[in-house]
């Protein structure tokens, strides 16, 4: 029996092609076929209609052995990927009986009203010679489909029903299909540095990787606020790719030092927080400029409540001298917008506080506001801890939301590297 080796992922639905939804699942179902060895070699979305998804179907076949549908499973007349995999592999579709039965039963047991709708006999019709795969989750059981080598699998649209569905097939049936080495992947993030300079300081990193075994892949992005280095290889097995990649990392830590603030993928805000939960300490935020957004990300990590003490948004300047203590004087000597005003509202509110950490951004988001002297997109960042107090004005440039974003980024960093 041949080895899968060559992927391509179809997600079906006609809300993935408005601005309204994303396709997350194709991101998942890529990172599980590569740690067992499959190239994703294409992604494709198609809506809810028969001829672009059979067409769509038929070139990613052209392209890989394994192609992988995500969605169109349901029950209404616009879920579509049944009929359309039927009619393109010319197999016809019948009812299974069990699933329509289990069905059945699932309605009654959750004490829905009626009986089930008849609608719902769609999602048990099953092309000849197809493995139903069951759904723990949801209604719409998966399906596996062998045509001559290649393998076609359908999965429900819902994240929370396709991950476990395909997790099990990752340690089983697939597996055993699969046939090229395993993927390892990498992510380092890295803050301070901007990405042409970065890539300067790895280029001779990139050329040694190209001529090691096995040989390392690098992939440079840039972000707001952020660089991130993708590095990937394949070996024979997962732990001597890992070990390779591992040494990959070393190296770049080596001429980026602490501009990296994440080997793992992890996010600022994240790292942030595993810092203050070393040390014990708790931070207090004024937030001028950033409107909440830095109290926000520090938040959006569950436990946050272990080093997350107070937060005020302080945006107007009687705001300022109310709540933080910042002198009127001070702000009409060096404008809201400045070093000694940040550092005020960062004592003033760790002060308050009574934390270990304080921090103080206030700057112009734009798009008006500015001036020669403080265009828009300047913004003053503040961190106090008890033996260091740093401050620094930023020049930052896009939409109101990029300098705001950017803002609570150096901010974070900021407070990272002074807990280093």
């Amino acid at each position: 029996m041949k080895r899968l080796e060559r992927a391509s992922i179809v997600a079906v639905g006609s809300e993935l092609l408005t601005p309204l939804r994303v396709d997350t699942n194709s991101l998942f179902i890529t990172e599980q076929l590569n740690a067992i060895g499959l190239d994703v070699v294409m992604k494709g979305v198609a809506g809810d209609d028969r001829e672009e998804l059979a067409h769509l179907f038929r070139a990613a076949m052209a392209r890989a052995d394994l192609v992988v549908f995500s969605g169109g499973l349901g029950p209404t007349d616009d879920d579509v990927t049944r009929e359309v995999v039927a009619t393109v592999l010319n197999r016809p579709l019948s009812e299974d009986v069990g699933i329509t039965e289990r069905m059945r039963a699932r309605f009654a047991a959750r004490g829905y009203a009626g009986a089930m709708p008849e609608s719902n006999r769609r999602q048990a019709q099953v092309p000849a010679g197809a493995r139903v795969i069951e759904n723990s989750r949801g209604s719409a059981p998966g399906l596996w489909i062998e045509d001559g080598e290649r393998v076609v699998l359908l999965l429900p649209g819902p994240p929370r029903e396709l991950k476990p569905m395909l997790n099990a097939l990752v340690a089983g049936a697939l597996r055993d299909r699969a046939g090229g080495a395993p993927l390892v992947r990498r992510v380092i993030r890295i803050a301070g540095r901007i990405e042409s300079q970065t890539d300067e300081v790895l280029q001779p990193l990139y050329r040694q990787w190209e001529q090691s075994t096995p040989r390392i892949n690098a992939t440079i992005l840039a972000a707001l606020g952020q660089i991130e280095l993708q590095l990937s290889t394949r070996a024979s097995s997962a732990e001597t790719a890992a070990a390779a990649v591992d040494g990959a990392v070393q190296q770049v830590l080596g001429v980026i030092g602490d501009d990296v603030f994440s080997t793992e993928g992890g996010t600022l805000e994240a790292v942030v927080g595993e810092s203050l939960v070393s040390r014990g300490y708790r931070i207090a935020l004024a937030e001028s400029c950033t409107g909440g957004l830095l109290t926000s990300r520090l938040t959006d990590i569950p436990g946050s409540s272990r080093y997350v003490e107070l937060a005020v948004v302080a945006y107007a300047n009687d705001a300022k001298t109310d709540l933080l203590g910042v002198s009127a004087a001070l702000i009409a000597e060096h404008g809201a917008v400045s070093e000694p005003v940040a550092v005020a509202m960062a004592n003033g509110v760790r002060a308050r506080a009574k934390a270990e950490v304080g921090v103080g951004v206030t700057g112009i988001a734009g798009p008006t506001g500015g001036s020669p002297e403080k265009p828009v997109g300047t913004v003053a960042v503040a961190a106090v801890t008890p033996s260091e107090t740093r401050s620094r004005v930023f020049r930052f440039h896009g939409e109101r939301e990029h300098v705001k974003f950017q803002a609570s980024q150096a901010a974070l960093d900021m407070v990272r590297r002074m807990l280093f």
